[in-house]
């Protein structure tokens, strides 16, 4: 009796643990730990962790930021800035924006991978040049527009209607024509 007892506390404990546990999981967001600082973590550690193949300490500085289900975001930030480096940038980052400052690293280094020589300058100088050309095209469009706009007024002020042509004769009893303009 006391060994079923035993389990159903154990099944009991497990299914709080994962109680607890799952609105962090629904978000994810790492579960914080209790104890002491400088404890180990003893969850998944986290990206930049696992590729520096270190134990991920509770305050580890690329826990909150490199998720352990996407690696390949550190591995390519370690590859362009080095984990030392992308450390010492997000710790001079007021913390509020340390996310945005991770995620623009991410952005940087892949596009650093992508064209080594000019990086994002390349992408917004492209964008530029993009911008530019479409401008160009919509000032072109616009003139086409009033062009055919103008084509338009002219061809209703030249060819009138039956309506507006009205019929008169001269005292030498000459027909004439005469345009009504309204």
């Amino acid at each position: 009796m006391s060994r079923e007892r035993g389990r159903f506390e154990e099944i009991g404990k497990k299914i709080k643990r994962e109680a607890d546990a799952w609105p962090y999981q629904m978000a994810g967001i790492r579960r914080p730990m209790s104890g002491p600082p400088g404890t180990l973590n003893t969850i998944t550690p986290c990206a930049a962790c696992k590729l520096l193949r270190r134990r991920c300490a509770q305050e580890c500085p690329f826990s909150p930021y490199f998720s352990p289900h996407e690696p390949h975001k550190f591995a390519s930030v370690h590859k362009v800035f080095g984990a030392s480096n992308v450390s010492k940038m997000l710790m001079e980052v007021p913390e509020g924006q340390r996310a945005d400052a991770a995620n623009s690293l991410v952005y940087e280094a892949n596009v650093r991978l992508r064209d080594p020589v000019y990086g994002c300058m390349g992408a917004i100088s492209a964008l530029q040049q993009q911008v530019q050309a479409l401008q160009a095209e919509l000032t072109a469009v616009r003139s086409e527009i009033l062009k055919y706009k103008q084509r338009e007024v002219v061809a209703t002020l030249i060819v009138p209607s039956t309506s507006q042509v009205v019929g008169f004769h001269n005292s030498s009893g000459a027909s004439h024509k005469r345009l009504r303009i309204r």
